[in-house]
């Protein structure tokens, strides 16, 4: 979402302690972690077995990396301390813990370069060197690699996607909002559908001019006004409250703080699509959801993620 440097914390554990040293960085307030991944650390030097899901295949006790992305250099002293209630716990101490700076880079548009198009129900999602490819009856959501998430390439935003070609029935009026846009391209995706006005928010300004780009090269500029907000932190997402719909395709633990906004800000009878939220953060983020009053209609689970529709 940014070229500014990114700093890196990661150390090696055996497979059988990843999860819970991983969960401990990303569930962590301070310092909050930017994304967290794991990976094998030496590929190939235990026999491979079966995970709990019959697609994947991992080493029995092979060494594993934990790396956590940041913002702004955080101090391995106090990174060290989130992990310790995790090293009591599992017994485990984690070896070569490091923090370095990545190079100044362009990582989102790097790793979306030479991506194929994507259909998501109605909707055929691409770049602009793939024009000539977009389908007859599809509807074209024309998203280039940029400084911005979300191209429809990746489970969250593909479920979500998928979903508004299954609720939102063309012409017909919605008031309709998307937190965390990213690119914009589940706001556009409605304007584009309904063709009414679609209110965008995301904590990232550069996402926020990236939304208002889109929306002006897929025709839909005057469709697609995006804010810059946190949350619900701006005058005119209340303004314009309660919504028919809101989609927010962001992280599990911001969508659980939200729980409450949420339920303010959408009508009775209204439609709640979520995403970002790891299958092993399901019931977290439904249970949460489901103390504001929703109840959840249907789940839409892709590899490692799961897009969960509530309605109020």
């Amino acid at each position: 979402m940014r070229v500014t440097p990114l700093w890196k914390f990661s150390f090696t554990v055996p497979y059988e302690a990843v999860d819970a040293f991983s969960d401990a960085l990303e569930a962590a307030i301070f310092p909050e972690a930017l994304a967290v991944s794991t990976c094998e650390a030496e590929p190939g030097s235990s026999p491979l077995v079966k995970t709990a899901s019959e697609w994947n295949e991992v080493e029995a006790h092979g060494i594993w990396r934990v790396e956590a992305l940041y913002d702004e250099e955080p101090a391995l002293e106090t990174l060290r301390k989130l992990i310790e209630d995790v090293q009591s716990e599992t017994g485990i101490e984690p070896a070569a813990l490091a923090v370095e700076p990545l190079p100044d880079e362009d990582w989102v548009t790097r790793s979306l370069e030479g991506l194929e198009p994507v259909r998501a129900g109605r909707f055929f999602v691409y770049g602009s060197h793939d024009a000539d490819k977009v389908p007859a009856g599809a509807i074209p959501l024309l998203v280039d690699a940029g400084q911005a998430f979300g191209t429809g390439h990746h489970e969250t935003t593909s479920g979500c996607l998928e979903y508004i070609s299954e609720l939102v029935t063309p012409g017909r009026p919605i008031n309709a909002l998307d937190i965390g846009t990213g690119t914009g391209v589940l706001a556009i995706a409605i304007a584009k559908l309904a063709r009414v006005n679609v209110l965008a928010s995301d904590i990232d300004p550069v996402a926020v001019k990236v939304t208002r780009a889109n929306a002006r090269a897929n025709g839909v500029g005057p469709f697609v006004t995006a804010v810059t907000a946190r949350g619900f932190g701006h005058t005119a997402l209340a303004a314009r409250a309660p919504y028919d719909l809101i989609v927010a395709n962001i992280l599990a633990r911001p969508l659980v703080s939200l729980a409450p906004a949420f339920r303010a800000h959408l009508r009775p009878g209204g439609t709640l699509i979520l995403s970002g939220t790891l299958r092993t953060q399901e019931t977290m983020v439904a249970g949460a959801m489901r103390l504001q009053g929703f109840r959840l209609v249907s789940r839409k689970p892709k590899g490692d993620w799961v897009t969960l529709r509530m309605a109020r």
